[in-house]
């Protein structure tokens, strides 16, 4: 990969909590990185005041440079941190300004990298990040890190092995990068854990701690997942451990476990509450995609579920209403809150489907 003398050139698409994050990282290390947001408010304040980082990350202020609109190429790796619900639009604006020879990196949650090996034409120079930390940027210019953890870097179709060297020298100022051959297993179990997370917090309408304390909350979590995990293995996909530990062929629910219980059962619910303690002040993208009257991305999560179920005739009944829910609580015509969830318990718990 062809790099300037000092260091590739890096543009980041999306400055939220997580691209703000990994900007203002880049930056502190002197590379030469360039940040594109639509939102004047938070270019304004970077651009007067730099970035303001708090929480996991340290407290320090650290100068960017942020445009409105994506400034001329080429650049060595274009790094998508936009929600996924835009990605394809950020890719179709920022994929003519990569050097011939260059990278896409995406960093959403669901499984963006073929869509934006769709429109760049060529897989193996897509590089899929999958983000183990939260951070929400909480006013503009200021990113929250509200949980530690690093990145699992792969190639969608093998990858440049010196591309993601560099990828993974600059990414470790930020906390520790694994690397995977099987980018699609990791996505998936990624996408499991997102389909809980992002969701339930959503309809809970809270941060991820006040929903793991709810057992029904976390009766729905593993169904949810149950679902996903069983899509996943008629797809053929060989599911990673979610951060090396989190085991979801473990955590799917047998018929046993439905009808009668276990000890089993018990350690899946205590497994999940350990899990969702560690990211308590994680709060849903698109909860806060919601309130700031932007579309949600459930599509793109649950949804993906839906779509590649109906593809392998794997029937995800809770899948499906969760979304609905989500686009009900986006509309207006359903307010976010503990007794959306104890409601979804109870219809599916009546329709047979979670005990």
């Amino acid at each position: 990969m062809t790099q300037h003398t000092d260091g590739p050139r890096i543009l980041i698409m999306g400055c939220g909590g997580i691209g703000g994050t990994i900007a203002a990282h880049l930056a502190e290390l002197g590379a030469d990185v360039h940040v594109v947001s639509r939102n004047p408010q938070t270019a304004a304040a970077v651009n007067r005041n730099g970035m303001r980082l708090v929480g996991e990350a340290g407290r320090r202020t650290i100068p960017c440079r942020i445009h409105g609109a994506v400034p001329p190429g080429p650049f060595d790796y274009v790094l998508f941190a936009t929600q996924p619900t835009d990605v394809e639009a950020a890719a179709r604006t920022a994929l003519p300004m990569l050097a011939p020879d260059g990278h896409a990196v995406t960093f959403q949650n669901g499984l963006c990298e073929s869509r934006v090996a769709d429109i760049l034409g060529d897989p193996s120079r897509v590089i899929g990040g999958i983000v183990a930390w939260g951070a929400s940027m909480i006013e503009p210019g200021v990113v929250d890190k509200t949980s530690s953890g690093g990145f699992v870097l792969g190639g969608l179709a093998g990858g440049d092995k010196g591309a993601l060297d560099v990828l993974e020298g600059l990414l470790s100022s930020i906390g520790p990068v694994q690397r995977t051959d099987n980018l699609l297993g990791a996505r998936w179990s990624k996408l499991a854990l997102n389909c809980v997370v992002s969701t339930l917090g959503t309809l809970n309408g809270s941060t991820l701690g006040k929903v793991v304390k709810m057992r029904h909350a976390r009766r729905l979590a593993l169904e949810i997942m149950s679902e996903v995990v069983a899509v996943a293995q008629a797809a053929n996909v060989r599911l990673e451990k979610v951060s090396g530990t989190l085991d979801l062929e473990w955590i799917a629910l047998t018929d046993s476990e439905r009808e009668h219980g276990s000890m089993a059962l018990a350690a899946k619910h205590a497994m999940l509450l350990a899990v969702g303690l560690r990211y308590r002040r994680l709060r849903s993208s698109m909860l806060r995609a919601i309130e700031a009257g932007k579309p949600p991305a459930i599509d793109f999560l649950n949804g993906e579920v839906v779509r590649h179920g109906r593809k392998h005739e794997i029937d995800v009944p809770l899948n499906r209403l969760v979304c609905d829910r989500v686009w009900g609580i986006s509309r207006g015509e359903i307010e976010a809150g503990p007794a959306v969830i104890e409601q979804l318990f109870a219809e599916t718990r009546s329709r047979g489907r979670v005990l």
